[in-house]
C-alpha cells in the first residue's frame, strides 16, 4: 500500500506535465485595437484605387487584413455612428440621430461590457456622446466604462486641440499636430499594459480628416500640389477651382499624416510582440462629399457613396494567420460591437440590435443576399440631398427611398461613381421591388415606421438648433448651439 501511496502521486505529477490532467486554465484573451478616423471616405486610400493619396502602410495593412469594402455608416455623421457604435442600436432606437445628444446613460455600451468582461479600457481622442458641450469636462462616471482617459467631448483645431485625463477638471492640450501626439500616448499606452495578465481595449479615434483641411501640416499639403491632384468624375467641371482643390489638398494631408501614425502604432505593436493577439479595426465614422455630385466640399449625411461609405480593416492573426480576404458583403455600424464580442468570446448583450459576423471573419465564408440598413431620420444638410431617407445596401447595389417613395439605385459593381440613377429605369423595376421589400423588413427587425423627421424630434423631446441639427460658429466647430433633450413624450 505504501508503494500505491508513492506511485500514484507521482504518476499523476507527470500526467500533469503532459497535459492530460491539467486544470482548465483559461488562455488570455486578445487584446483590441480600435483605430476610428473621423469622416474618411472609403474610397481615399491607396488600396482602394485614389489616384491622390499616399496610405502605404494601410495598404499594407489591407494585405493581412480583412477587408469589408461594402462598409457602411448607420447615420453618415458624428455622434449617431458613435452612438451606435458604443451600443450596438440603431439611432432610431436610442434617439441619438443628430450631432450632440447625450447619450442616455440606460444605454449599455462597449467599454462597460469590455470592463465587466475582463477587459482594461482605454480612450484617447474625440468623443462625441456627452453632449454637454464641445469643450466641457467629462467626469468618469460618464465614460462609459473605459479607464484610461485622454479625451475631448470634439475639438477640430489640430494644432491646438485640448484634452482631459484622470479626475482633473483642468483643460490640457496636446503638443503639436494631435494626431502625432495621441499616437504617441496610444504607443505608450501599450508598452505600460504589454506585460499585464488582463488584455486591454484601446479605442484610438482621431478628429482628422475631418476639416479644417487647410491646417494639415504643411509638410504633407506640399506633397499634393492643386495642379497633380486628379479629382473624380462625378465632380461637376463647373464647380471646380482653386478653393475646391485646396480642400482635396488639405483632406489627402491628413490623411497621409494618419496613415503615417497607423504606421508607427503598428511597429510598436510588432516590437512589444503584442501583434498575433491583437484584434485590430482600422474604420471611419463616415465619409466626406468633396463636391462629387455637387455636394459642397466638407458635406456629409447624404446616401451617396461617398458619404455613407467607409474603409473597415479588420486584422486578427492568431484567428486567420495574418492572410487578407476582400469581403463584399456588407458590414453596419450596430454589427461592430457583437462582432468584436464574438471574435474575443465575450458574450455579446441582448440589448444589442446588430449581427454578430464573427463566423465570417473564422470561416472565411461571406452571407448571401445581405442587405444593412443606413439612415438619416433628421436631415440637416440642404439642396437636393437634404431629405430623410432610408437606405439598404448590398454587395452589388445602394437603393435609397425618400418619404414619397423609391429615390436613387446604383448597380455599385458597374458604376462606383454613381453617376447613373436606375431607380426609374424599366429594366431594373424588379430589383427596386426586391430592394423595397429587403428595406421593409430591416426596418421591422428595429420598429422603424419612417415618419418625418418632425415626428422624430417630437418623439424624443428635442429641441433643435436652427437649420435642423446644430449652428456652428465656425470651422473648428467649437461652440455649437447644443440641442436640448426634454423628457420623452413632453
Amino acid at each position: 500500500m505504501k508503494f500505491k501511496h508513492v506511485v500514484f502521486p507521482l504518476l499523476c505529477a507527470l500526467a500533469f506535465l503532459s497535459g492530460s490532467c491539467a486544470p482548465n486554465i483559461e488562455e488570455k484573451k486578445p487584446n483590441i485595437i480600435y483605430i476610428l478616423a473621423d469622416q474618411w471616405r472609403a474610397s481615399a486610400t491607396g488600396y482602394a484605387g485614389d489616384p491622390n493619396v499616399r496610405t502605404p502602410n494601410l495598404d499594407l495593412l489591407e494585405k493581412e487584413s480583412f477587408n469589408f469594402r461594402n462598409a457602411v455608416s448607420v447615420i453618415p455623421v458624428c455622434t449617431p455612428y458613435r452612438a451606435s457604435l458604443m451600443t450596438g442600436r440603431y439611432p432610431t432606437s436610442t434617439g441619438m440621430f443628430v450631432n450632440d445628444l447625450h447619450l442616455p446613460p440606460s444605454e449599455l455600451c462597449i467599454g462597460d461590457a469590455l470592463l465587466e468582461g475582463g477587459y482594461q479600457t482605454a480612450y484617447i481622442g474625440k468623443w462625441h456622446l456627452d453632449g454637454q458641450g464641445r469643450h466641457s469636462f467629462i467626469p468618469p462616471d460618464r465614460r462609459r466604462g473605459f479607464e484610461y482617459w485622454k479625451a475631448a467631448e470634439c475639438d477640430h483645431n489640430y494644432n491646438h486641440s485640448h484634452y482631459y485625463t484622470g479626475n482633473s477638471r483642468e483643460k490640457l492640450y496636446w503638443d503639436g499636430y494631435d494626431v502625432f501626439a495621441q499616437t504617441k500616448d496610444a504607443q505608450q499606452y501599450l508598452r505600460d499594459h504589454a506585460d499585464n495578465e488582463k488584455p486591454f481595449a484601446l479605442f484610438l479615434s482621431y478628429g482628422t480628416p475631418h476639416f479644417p483641411h487647410l491646417t494639415a501640416p504643411e509638410e504633407y499639403k506640399s506633397r499634393y500640389p492643386l495642379d497633380k491632384i486628379t479629382v473624380p468624375a462625378n465632380v461637376p467641371d463647373s464647380t471646380i477651382n482653386e478653393a475646391l482643390l485646396r480642400e482635396f489638398q488639405g483632406y489627402y494631408a491628413h490623411c497621409e499624416a494618419l496613415d503615417k501614425s497607423i504606421g508607427d502604432l503598428l511597429t510598436t505593436l510588432d516590437e512589444l510582440g503584442l501583434a498575433e493577439n491583437t484584434l485590430l479595426i482600422f474604420t471611419s465614422d463616415h465619409g466626406e462629399m468633396l463636391g462629387s455630385h455637387g455636394v459642397r466640399a466638407k458635406a456629409k449625411q447624404v446616401p451617396l457613396g461617398e458619404s455613407a461609405r467607409v474603409p473597415f480593416l479588420l486584422r486578427f492573426p492568431s484567428l486567420h494567420g495574418g492572410k487578407g480576404k476582400v469581403i463584399d458583403m456588407p458590414l453596419n455600424t450596430p454589427d461592430i460591437f457583437p462582432t468584436i464580442f464574438g471574435l474575443v468570446g465575450l458574450s455579446v448583450p441582448e440589448s444589442t440590435e446588430g449581427e454578430d459576423l464573427s463566423p465570417v471573419v473564422r470561416d472565411g465564408v461571406e452571407r448571401e443576399n445581405r442587405g444593412v440598413l443606413y439612415m438619416m431620420p433628421a436631415p440637416f444638410e440642404k439642396g437636393e440631398y437634404g431629405r430623410e431617407y432610408r437606405a439598404v445596401k448590398t454587395a452589388k447595389y445602394t437603393y435609397v427611398r425618400a418619404l414619397d417613395g423609391p429615390w436613387l439605385l446604383f448597380d455599385d459593381e458597374t458604376d462606383p461613381l454613381q453617376l447613373t440613377n436606375l431607380v426609374f429605369n424599366a429594366d431594373y423595376s424588379d430589383e427596386v421591388q426586391k430592394l423595397d421589400e429587403k428595406l421593409d423588413d430591416l426596418l421591422k427587425e428595429i420598429g422603424d415606421d419612417f415618419r418625418p423627421s418632425q415626428s422624430y424630434v417630437e418623439e424624443w423631446g428635442l429641441v433643435l438648433a436652427p437649420h435642423g441639427s446644430v449652428a456652428y460658429s465656425n470651422e473648428m466647430d467649437t461652440e455649437p448651439q447644443i440641442p436640448q433633450r426634454k423628457a420623452k413624450g413632453q
